[in-house]
């Protein structure tokens, strides 16, 4: 399948709903789960504006550790439990941190990141990994994106 960059046009809900159809073009009928993450990962980083890292940690049945991304080299594992990623494959929920320097133990990976929203990746009810993004603004998460990346994470982990 080929694929061409489009203008995002319309409100924001309509610029997802445009990803996300994106999405299930890019990964349909492609069994490979690093594939389907690299060109996710590659998706949201053309579509998100203000975010300097994109990309998912794939659980190993101990840690998290780094799958495909676009960004700067990133910290190779976290543990359950650790920084917001951890945190978040702990808890099975997403996590929206909008000044990382006020949550209490985050692993800086790049010094540039203020802000920062993970989401669990969970298939068949086994924690899978999470989809990490982060900004160099504060504050750049909201409701609206939640929701849409965890739709996002939803189609992605029908095919992982």
């Amino acid at each position: 399948m080929s694929f061409q960059t489009t203008a995002y046009e319309g409100t924001r809900e309509e610029q997802y709903h445009t990803v996300l159809s994106q999405l299930k073009g890019l990964i349909y009928d492609e069994p490979n789960a690093i594939a389907n993450m690299a060109n996710a990962s590659a998706l949201l980083n053309v579509f998100l504006t203000d975010i300097n890292w994109v990309g998912f940690y794939i659980y190993d049945g101990k840690e998290l550790v780094l799958g495909p991304f676009q960004g700067l080299p990133a910290c190779i594992r976290i543990g359950i439990g650790r920084g917001v990623c951890g945190t978040s494959a702990e808890q099975r929920r997403t996590i929206r941190v909008e000044n990382v320097n006020e949550f209490p133990g985050h692993i800086a990976c790049d010094e540039a990141t203020k802000s920062e929203i993970v989401v669990p990746i969970v298939k068949n009810g086994e924690l899978f990994g999470v989809l990490d993004i982060d900004s160099p603004h504060l504050s750049r998460f909201d409701q609206v994106d939640q929701e849409f990346l965890e739709q996002f994470v939803e189609i992605l982990s029908a095919q992982l």
